[in-house]
């Protein structure tokens, strides 16, 4: 059993890390991906709860780059070697995805939480950093809370229960 200081909560489009015995969590995951890097070696992890894929689609005169996968994940890598992570020691964990809403068209535009997941897996591909599990999909909504000192995320789905992954 690990101490808990803390936990500190991630808004939508927004990423933060912490270090050791505080908890990170986020909630209201629909569409969103609430993707989680971690360094088991130094206890630090970091959040990011991601909106969309990817940055093109922005209209935005300021760029939030925690809103979007392919922005959203270098800025998080970012933060976290200034903190002192190796990024050759960093894992992923995710969870969201969610497909909320049933549409009548095919259109690849309302596919928003599927094209979220395969955005965020292309870019930890790109930068060589591994998947080391996920909860994705499914048409339910997520809370998920990552705990550095265990290097566990705990899940909550609606109607589905919890999980720990």
């Amino acid at each position: 059993m690990s101490r808990v200081a803390g936990t500190v909560k991630i808004g939508i489009a927004e990423l933060e890390i912490v270090k050791h015995d505080t908890l990170i969590r986020t909630s209201g995951l629909g569409s969103c991906v609430g993707l989680v890097l971690y360094d088991r070696s130094s206890k630090i992890a970091g959040m990011a709860h991601i909106m969309l894929p990817d940055s093109t689609l922005s209209k935005e005169a300021s760029l939030n780059r925690a809103k979007y996968a392919d922005t959203a994940i270098d800025a998080l890598v970012d933060k976290m070697i200034i903190e002192g992570v190796k990024k050759h020691r960093l894992l992923a964990k995710l969870a969201g995805g969610a497909q909320m809403f049933q549409f009548s068209t095919a259109s690849d535009t309302m596919r928003i939480g599927p094209r979220n997941v395969e955005s965020v897996k292309k870019r930890l591909s790109q930068l060589m950093i591994p998947v080391e599990s996920e909860d994705t999909g499914g048409k339910s909504g997520r809370t998920i809370e990552f705990n550095p000192a265990t290097s566990l995320l705990h899940i909550r789905t609606v109607n589905k229960g919890e999980s720990m992954i």
